[in-house]
Order: C-alpha cells, then structure tokens, then sequence
C-alpha cells in the first residue's frame, strides 16, 4: 500500500469512528438509555481520535520537512564537492605561480628590473574571486556554501557576481530548504534585473544571535519608493503576467518563521543600487 492510501484510509477510519459514536450517542439519547459513564466512554473515545490525528499530523509534518531536508542536501552536496575540487586547483596553479616568481632571479639579474617583473606577474595572477570562493568554502552550513556556488556558477557570462562573508559560523533554526528557497528567489531577480550595462550583484552573508542576515543588491536605474513598495504584493511583477509569487512568497516564509525581508535604495560610488536584506 503506498504512503497516500495508507493516509487516505486513515482518514477515512477516523471519521468512520467519530461519525459512529455520534450516531450511537444520539440514538441512546433518543431512547433514554445514555447515562453519564457511557457519554464518558464516547467523549474518551473521541479525544483519543482527535488526538490520534493530530499526532499523525505532527508526525507527517515532520517526516516531510526531514524528506526536504534530505532531498536539499543530495542536491547541493554536488556544488559543494564541486567548489571544493575549483578551490584545489587553484590552489595547484598558485603553487606554479609562486614558483615562476621565486624563480624570476635566474633570468633577471637586475633588482629593479626583477622587482618590477615580479610586481606584474602577482597583479596578473591576483584573482579576486578565488578568494570569495575559499570564504565560501569555509562556512559552517556546507549545504548554503553549495547552494551559493551553484548560483555564481550559473549567473549569466555578463554579470559580475562577487560574495563578500563576514562570519563563517552559519547558524539559524529554520530549515535549510526554507532559507535556500528565500535566498535563491532574491539572487533570481537580481540576475534578472541585470543588464550588459548594470551587471554587478552583491552578496552579503553575515550570521547573529541564530539568524542568517543575507542581503543581495543589483545597480537599478529610475526606480524609485512607489515602485519597491509593490516587490511584495502577490501577483505583482515587472516582467508580465502570470509572475510576481517569488518575492510574497519568500516574505510569507521569512515572517512565518519570525523572520523579515526588507529592500531600499542606496547609493555606492555615485552608482544606486537596489538591495534585499532578509533577516531569518
């Protein structure tokens, strides 16, 4: 028998039962014969069916969030192991690096001359990302390091993605599918509200007192409060119809769980940007 007729049928019982002991109660009212110890027995017999479902309830509800965690995690151990072999690589191509520069001597005999060589090849070999991705790799929740690794990766070739962690101890007791849900719909419309021109997105991962602080920004061009006040109004986008559930529904989590999402403008070097914060 599968999972969904075992839970059908078991419906069914319950309500077979209570639908019964009504049906008894009444007839034994109508005919005199209901005194209080059986009304007991019947009132006893319907608490331990009501309280046989709700039980049942808490136990499904539980064996589905363990089911999403699971299922959470066989997804994005894969980017995780995938960071994890990126970060050996380069680690294997520094190494070459940092010999050439200590083997510069042999072919430079002039100290200014070397000096100035040396300088070139570092800023040459300096990436920037490399070392985004090592702070990612270093956070305690491997599951959310994946997570944000398969969202860099797949961050369209114009879009300039950089990730900047402040506190490596990830900590927040609302399950990981939840946090990933909220995160990845914030990440997805800033992908979508980049251009060739406006390219850049920020993230930001921070963790206190048991939440995750994460915000997200974009650079934006003539947006303005009237406009960011409907982001999370259900049914409201700026991309056509049938849309505009990602954000009420990452907010409807977020302040399930005690949590909020806010957004406001902000201006950086002269460059306003649009930026998400959630707080879970």
């Amino acid at each position: 028998m599968s999972e969904n007729s075992r839970k059908i049928l078991y419906r069914l019982v319950c309500t077979i039962v209570m639908i019964a002991s009504v049906v008894i109660l009444v007839e034994l009212e109508i005919k005199g014969q209901l005194n209080f110890k059986i009304a007991i027995i019947f009132i006893g017999m319907g608490i331990l069916v009501l309280w046989g479902l709700l039980e049942w309830r808490r136990h499904n509800l539980l064996i589905k969030r363990q089911s999403n965690e699971i299922k959470t995690y066989k997804i994005y151990i894969q980017p995780l192991e995938e960071l994890t072999k990126e970060i050996r690589a380069r680690q294997h191509e520094f190494d070459n690096h940092l010999n050439a520069v200590l083997n510069m001597h042999i072919t430079i005999d002039n100290y200014d001359e070397l000096v100035k060589r040396q300088s070139e090849y570092i800023k040459d070999m300096y990436i920037e990302d490399s070392r985004q991705l090592i702070a990612l790799l270093k956070i305690s929740d491997k599951i959310l390091a994946g997570f944000i690794y398969s969202k860099i990766v797949v961050a369209p070739s114009y879009i300039n993605v950089n990730i900047q962690v402040r506190n490596f101890e990830i900590i927040s007791t609302v399950s990981e599918h939840n946090v990933i849900e909220i995160i990845g719909t914030l990440v997805d419309n800033a992908y979508e509200a980049c251009t060739e021109e406006m390219n850049t997105v920020d993230m930001i991962l921070d963790s206190d007192e048991n939440k995750i602080h994460f915000e997200v920004r974009n650079q934006v061009k003539d947006m303005n409060f009237n406009k960011m006040s409907m982001f999370f109004k259900k049914g409201y986008s700026t991309k056509g119809t049938k849309r505009g559930l990602g954000l009420h529904n990452a907010k409807r989590i977020a302040n399930k769980y005690g949590g909020d999402i806010t957004v406001e403008l902000i201006n950086i070097h002269d460059i306003e940007y649009i930026s998400f914060k959630v707080e879970i």
